[in-house]
């Protein structure tokens, strides 16, 4: 027994041993370290001789210290003992290294009659040349090896060849033909794609996906083009385009339809709201499921919503109370419950009868998620009732109660907005510190600019009077009391002018003055903090919403490009960048076809 158990410790002892070589092999071997890696990597070898990584590492030390005749030799040694179509690239490559071309190619050249002889071989054989960076090679294995085997299929590899060197329309012919014939590859070619899309400064492979697609769609009756198009317009976020694709495929393949309600829903969030309208209306004249409806109708009053004067008010509380009492109080009504809860308290001020009308739907027998979401609608009401320790309270049972979910990290912020309302900045600041590394980008952005708001205007103010106004000034904005909201930021301004809370201060009172439509002077803020805040946090929104009011409301497109420009240059980083670069192509006129 005792001897069994000392061979178990002796066999631990010398597989950590092992372990811990190689692994200070790969350490020597990635700091440049060749000779001392070349050491270690050929003990390794020795013990393992069937193992091609350690070789393969054992040859790039000797290629390193420019040891070629000893890689040649190893190379030969294990080209005896293993019949491996590798080993013919690994001897080309020596012989490359070494400036000997002819050699070289001959080597290649056996490497591609082994695929010819065995088609199968091409896999590991392209791959070889590629980490090589022998690309013309590695397209030669793969062409080879489809022309004696027509069932093997190599368009995705082939593609992605083409794409590095630089053939970006064969790239994309070679992918959309991978995609039809391999439909469940589809997803795989769409993010190749939306990676070269990433870069693509100035758009023209957006206009070369465009112009291949269309050409398909109308060659041929598929409707797997449509849908690949409809995808390619989403990515372009021109949802007008996409819907018509939609609309093609709906016709032929009715079970599509919730994809027009998605691609609906899409448009509301980026505040498409002519494409969105027309797409909703389109829900709604075609399906009889009352749950599609509802939805439907809760994005077509949002939007509604969002642009209403107060004299319109009446009229879209009318239909809220219509379409609640047309559906009925059941878990299935509980977003246009909430919204019209949302709507008596931040529109009508009526914050009793929205607290009123969600207790009730809590009384429903509502799963834990559709219970969180009432609670948080409760809470941005009681922090509008400046009731900020039952807001709080009612954040913090959806942080417990959906643990890691979106909706969680939004209450996250929104609890750390309470205490800021609240005027407890320290336990605020606390609570962002954390939120900064939220995965959610916009909860992070926020988190940081609260952050730093707290912190800078601390740093210079201990009693923090600017602050405090700032935070009373805040809550209007948020109860939606934005006349009183603007006296007070401008009254911060006058007072504080010269101190950190300025450019904050700047930015709000821009924004409320682009809501009341009065562009001009919402310009003339957002110029301020352009001028004078360089390097302040606002200034890539500066640029972007000036760019915005330029392009949408004043139709000043030659004013519009610079800003875009700006920010595409200075600002990879900034939440508004993808748009940026987008109206900067379109101003371009980079992506017309």
């Amino acid at each position: 027994m005792l001897q069994k158990i000392a061979f178990f410790i002796l066999f631990l002892s010398s597989f950590w041993v092992s372990a811990q070589n190689e692994q200070l092999a790969m350490d020597y071997f990635e700091k440049g370290e060749f000779q001392k890696a070349l050491t270690l990597f050929e003990e390794i070898s020795t013990k393992q001789p069937s193992n091609y990584f350690f070789f393969q590492r054992v040859i790039d030390c000797y290629q390193q210290l420019q040891q070629y005749d000893k890689a040649e030799n190893a190379i030969t040694k294990r080209k005896d003992k293993y019949n491996q179509p590798l080993l013919y690239i690994e001897l080309g490559y020596n012989y490359q290294l070494q400036k000997n071309t002819e050699k070289a190619d001959k080597n290649y050249e056996l490497a591609i009659q082994e695929v010819e002889k065995e088609p199968n071989y091409a896999y590991q054989v392209a791959n070889s040349f590629e980490k090589k960076v022998l690309l013309t090679w590695a397209l030669k294995a793969y062409e080879t090896a489809q022309k004696k085997n027509s069932n093997l299929n190599f368009d995705y590899q082939t593609a992605m060849v083409q794409g590095q060197l630089g053939n970006l329309e064969v790239m994309l012919n070679k992918l959309l033909d991978y995609g039809y014939n391999t439909p469940e590859g589809t997803p795989m070619v769409q993010n190749q794609l939306t990676r070269f899309l990433m870069d693509d400064s100035d758009g023209s492979f957006a206009a070369t996906i465009r112009k291949n697609l269309l050409l398909r769609t109308q060659k041929s009756q598929d409707v797997y083009w449509n849908q690949f198009l409809s995808w390619f317009f989403v990515q372009q976020k021109e949802y007008g385009k996409a819907f018509v694709q939609e609309k093609a495929v709906y016709k032929r393949n009715p079970e599509s339809f919730y994809n027009i309600v998605t691609l609906g829903s899409m448009a509301v969030e980026e505040k498409q709201f002519d494409d969105a309208k027309l797409i909703l209306e389109f829900v709604l004249e075609n399906t009889q499921d009352l749950e599609l409806q509802m939805k439907a109708h809760h994005f077509l009053i949002s939007m509604e919503m969002e642009s209403a004067t107060s004299k319109e008010y009446p009229v879209i509380d009318l239909k809220l109370q219509e379409l609640v009492k047309k559906y009925g109080i059941s878990p299935y009504s509980l977003d246009l419950q909430i919204l019209s809860a949302h709507f008596k308290t931040f529109y009508l001020n009526q914050s009793k009868s929205g607290i009123e009308l969600l207790q009730n739907t809590l009384k429903l027998p509502l799963n834990l998620r559709d219970q969180s979401k009432v609670k948080m609608e409760l809470a941005d009401i009681m922090v509008y009732d400046e009731k900020f320790n039952q807001a709080i309270l009612y954040y913090a049972q959806v942080e417990d109660n959906l643990k890691n979910d979106v909706l969680a990290h939004e209450a996250s912020l929104k609890l750390a907005k309470a205490n800021f309302y609240k005027k407890d900045f320290d336990w605020t600041l606390q609570q962002v510190k954390v939120l900064k590394q939220s995965p959610s980008l916009l909860i992070a952005n926020d988190a940081i600019e609260m952050f730093l708001l707290i912190q800078d205007n601390s740093a210079e103010d201990s009693l923090r009077v600017a602050l405090q106004a700032y935070a009373k000034a805040d809550l209007q904005m948020y109860q939606n009391k934005n006349e009183e909201a603007l006296q007070s930021f401008l009254a911060i301004l006058q007072k504080h002018k010269g101190e950190s809370i300025e450019e904050s201060t700047l930015f709000k009172v821009g924004k409320i003055y682009e809501e009341k439509k009065d562009y001009l002077k919402a310009l003339s803020y957002y110029q301020n903090i352009l001028d004078n805040y360089k390097d302040g946090i606002y200034k890539d929104e500066a640029l972007f919403f000036s760019a915005e009011i330029y392009r949408k409301y004043l139709l000043d497109n030659e004013k519009a490009k610079p800003l875009y420009e700006k920010m595409v240059l200075e600002h990879p980083d900034s939440l508004y960048y993808t748009e940026s670069r987008k109206q900067y192509r379109t101003l371009r006129g980079d992506t017309t076809i």
